[in-house]
């Protein structure tokens, strides 16, 4: 039997009892793995326990702890959030698991309405991850403890217990746990391509979508955020250099530590990010899908126009060349020609080479290498919906994010409305399917290496790869960093 009671389902744990609103099922704050506090702090997600009571699933879990812009944060945070319209089990809806962004140093669950993405025909599921020190953090003593002998991805297998927990139990939610789309923005959409390389997560979706995200550069010991990883060695020891700014001599002392008090460090050390472990991640992405070694599935994914205007800040032409010769080595020179800078242009380059190099190379290599080596559907688009205050620029990072929620409060441009319904349309079309076209949406042809939908306006367009040429350069940057000698450079600075 479905629901003994409206919003009421068993799951392999137990009851759980949501709230019905407006015909749609509703469930915020399920567990789907046991809470990482004391001993679990630093550990791959374990199993819950059953509970025999019905558990209210009525709001939303604390948000996970982090040092940035989220008060009341909790380590007992592995929780999601399912909408569903389905009246009945044997619906199978698509289903669409949400991952959130925020530099894998912050973000909530909560802080995302599924219901109008949900009104469109899909189960929504959004999930909680650690992010920071605590769900990055590598250590010797950790990778010595874990069966896996590595550490430091435990945001990372947070996502995939997430979608373990969907696989089990979505069925009971009305959603077919065979036909799944992992979508993220910006960490959630870098965490959406680390998923598609993983061994970990094989098997547990069918299709992604990736806004602004992608993680294609080859490793680095000096890290740009977007742009390079680092190896599990030369993390374990930030680990230990971390603990011992906190006056920590072992891992059991760290997991003493109030977790408020490693979110803090965080500010002092630097960020957190995903690594090359060698099992959640096992490799560099780029040489992984050379080798075959993905998980093929149908993508959709893109960038938005001016994604370097939220981290560029404005620089002189002197300021802007040092920083491209530290940066990038021998092809600063090439660089500077494909992004040419003057007096009036070195905002606008610096912040089209920030794009490139963070999301816009990542995203058009991932659509190529996709496309070439897959079976899979390949849809590729820019994001082109200027804001009215900044309508001779372009879209800035994050702007697409209330346009796929359809949670656009105070339109500002007439037409904000009109591409908010496309898109929602394009987004659950393509997770019914894998193809976003449907009637009354302008066509979206797949990607062949060229083709690209600008979403803008009410009338989204097809066109050419933006700044092709300059893309082809950076392409040649990375492809240098491959080589011994770029490795070499790159690793020894």
């Amino acid at each position: 039997m479905y629901r003994r009671t409206p919003g009421k389902v068993r799951i392999d744990t137990g009851w759980v009892q949501g709230t019905v609103q407006e015909g749609m099922s509703v469930y915020k704050g399920i567990p789907f793995a046991a809470p990482p506090v004391g001993d679990l702090r630093w550990k791959a997600p374990k199993p819950l326990q059953p509970w025999d009571t019905v558990l209210s699933a009525t709001s939303f879990s604390k948000s996970p702890i982090q040092a940035f812009n989220m008060p009341g944060g909790s380590e007992d945070c592995l929780y999601l959030n399912v909408w569903s319209a389905a009246k009945t089990p044997g619906d199978k809806l698509p289903v669409m698991v949400w991952i959130y962004g925020g530099g894998f140093a912050m973000g909530s669950a909560s802080q995302f309405d599924g219901s109008k993405l949900a009104s469109h025909g899909v189960v929504f599921v959004s999930i909680n991850y650690r992010v920071g020190q605590i769900g990055f953090m590598a250590h010797p003593e950790l990778s010595a403890e874990s069966p896996s002998h590595t550490s430091g991805n435990y945001g990372l297998l947070d996502q995939i217990a997430g979608l373990k927990w969907v696989k089990k139990n979505i069925a009971k939610f009305g959603g077919d746990p065979n036909n799944v789309t992992i979508f993220g923005e910006s960490a959630g959409g870098i965490s959406v391509s680390m998923l598609c390389a993983s061994p970990e997560a094989k098997g547990l979706f069918q299709r992604a979508i990736s806004r602004s995200g992608g993680s294609f550069g080859p490793t680095r010991k000096t890290s740009y955020p977007g742009e390079n990883m680092k190896l599990l060695a030369q993390a374990e020891e930030e680990g230990k250099a971390l603990g011992e700014s906190l006056g920590c001599s072992s891992i059991s002392e760290m997991r003493a530590l109030p977790p408020e008090k490693l979110s803090r460090q965080m500010v002092v050390t630097g960020g957190a990010w995903p690594i090359v472990d060698g099992y959640v991640i096992p490799d560099d992405q780029y040489k992984m899908y050379e080798a075959g070694n993905f998980n093929d599935v149908d993508i959709l994914v893109g960038y938005n126009s001016d994604e370097g205007q939220s981290f560029s800040p404005t620089k002189n032409p002197e300021e802007h060349i040092a920083q491209v010769k530290e940066r990038y080595g021998k092809f600063w020179e090439d660089l500077i020609r494909a992004y040419p800078v003057d007096m009036d242009t070195v905002p606008m380059s610096g912040r089209n080479l920030m794009r490139d190099a963070a999301f816009g190379w990542h995203t058009w290599v991932w659509a190529n290498l996709e496309e070439k080596l897959g079976t899979g559907s390949v849809y590729l688009y820019c994001f082109d919906q200027h804001p009215a205050d900044a309508f001779d620029t372009g879209s800035p990072h994050g702007q697409d994010v209330d346009y796929v929620f359809g949670s656009i409060a105070n339109p500002t441009i007439d037409t904000d409305l009109a591409l908010s319904n496309i898109m929602m349309n394009y987004w659950t079309n393509f997770a019914r399917s894998g193809d976003p076209n449907g009637e009354g949406l302008p066509e979206w042809p797949r990607f062949d290496g060229k083709n690209v939908m600008y979403l803008t306006g009410d009338k989204p367009y097809v066109g050419g790869v933006p700044d092709l040429e300059s893309l082809e350069v950076l392409d040649g940057y990375f492809a240098w960093r491959r080589t011994e000698e770029g490795a070499a450079w790159a690793n020894g600075k």
